[in-house]
C-alpha cells in the first residue's frame, strides 16, 4: 500500500498543534499551586538559607 498524504489543511494542523505543545512544554508562568511548589530541601531553598545566615553573621 502506498504512503497516503496529509492534505494541506492537515499539515498545517499538525504543525500548529506540534508547535503549541511545545509552546507549552517552555512555558516559564508557573503559577503557584502543589505541582509547582518548591519542596523544602531543594538546592534553591538551602541556597537561601545559607545567604540568609551569611547576612545575618554581618
Amino acid at each position: 500500500m502506498g504512503v497516503t498524504r496529509l492534505k494541506r489543511k492537515d499539515r498545517k494542523n499538525k504543525t500548529t498543534s506540534r508547535l503549541e505543545v511545545q509552546f507549552l512544554k517552555l512555558a516559564t508562568n508557573l503559577e503557584p499551586g502543589s505541582r509547582s511548589a518548591e519542596k523544602k530541601d531543594s538546592q534553591i531553598a538551602k541556597n537561601n538559607a545559607a545567604l540568609a545566615k551569611a547576612v545575618a553573621a554581618k
